[in-house]
């Protein structure tokens, strides 16, 4: 039997990898290090690269020249593809899909909408912030939709024991993050009965 030859790129991955290092992928061919683990009933795209501890499972379709790295998941029925990076210790799941040249990286969580920009993340004093679907903001564990957080920001600031000037700080992101989520809904192409299928 004829060894499989490991493209360059994927070797170049993880420094000092060897071809031993890695496998194709039984649903798409896609390269998965030693130390990985995809799903069988994951897809995995000949030209894709899950590496580091990262985890693509259930019906995730990971395309494209797509890289899932670091301790990242990608689950459910979430798509990854184009050129986007999912990386350090980021959620990709449900229906979300992450596209073109879009990066989720640190804690971030993306669900739902498609994304073909990353989402915007932001690390304030205390906790992260991310616009982590068209709707909705998380701040540390906490997900709320945007008009709530934006009600009652304030309010959970303090019950959480933050400062005045913490509270003024967290104001400012939500803003920024509800006018980022404004911009995107009005650039992003309404749903059709097709995609929605």
């Amino acid at each position: 039997m004829e060894a499989i030859k490991v493209p360059e790129k994927v070797l170049e991955s993880v420094f000092g990898s060897t071809p031993e290092d890695w496998h194709q992928h039984s649903n798409g061919g896609g390269w998965v290090y030693k130390t990985a683990y995809v799903d069988e009933t994951a897809y995995l795209h000949p030209t894709s690269i899950v590496y580091g501890n990262a985890r693509v499972s259930g019906y995730a379709w990971v395309s494209g020249n797509a890289l899932v790295y670091g301790n990242a998941l990608v689950y459910g029925n979430a798509q990854v593809s184009g050129n986007a990076q999912v990386s350090g210790y980021a959620l990709v799941y449900g229906y979300a899909q992450v596209s073109g040249n879009a990066q989720v990286s640190g804690n971030a969580r993306v669900y739902g909408d498609a994304w073909t920009i990353s989402p915007l993340y932001i690390q304030g004093s205390r906790h992260a912030l991310t616009l982590c679907s068209h709707s909705q903001i998380q701040v540390g564990c906490h997900v709320h939709d945007i008009d709530y957080w934006l009600e009652h920001y304030k309010a959970i600031g303090k019950s959480a024991g933050y400062s005045k000037e913490q509270i003024s700080e967290y104001g400012d992101y939500l803003q920024l993050l509800a006018s980022a989520a404004e911009r995107i809904r009005k650039q992003s192409p309404a749903p059709t009965e097709e995609s929605v299928s």
